[in-house]
């Protein structure tokens, strides 16, 4: 499942009460990042332009099969792009996504 938090969503949820829609939207974004694993994850994808699979599994310490699961898992959520390349998936984080998060929360 792939959400899209588009440009219609969301308002901030400090603003004014959040409709259902929003509300599910952006759950479902947030729940991508309730996980140590995969905030650091994004964490590290978003601190540079580009980074390939291969080079995610030492700094985390977890499998290829494990960051695999968690990468998918914050794509799903839009909060990640990914490109295969031969063997390897290369990451870029969404900064437009990011941004509707944030802007959610303030």
């Amino acid at each position: 499942m792939t959400v899209n938090v588009t440009a219609d969503c969301c308002a901030s949820v400090v603003a004014a009460p959040l409709a259902e829609a929003d509300a599910e939207q952006l759950a479902r974004a947030f729940a991508a990042l309730a996980d140590p694993v995969r905030l650091r994850l994004l964490s590290m994808i978003a601190s540079v332009d580009e980074v390939c699979s291969c080079e995610l599994l030492e700094p985390l310490g977890k499998s290829q099969p494990t960051v695999s699961h968690h990468t998918k898992t914050l794509a799903d959520a839009g909060l990640i792009v990914g490109e295969k390349r031969g063997r390897w998936v290369y990451w870029r984080a969404v900064p437009e996504q990011l941004a509707r998060l944030r802007d959610a929360l303030v």
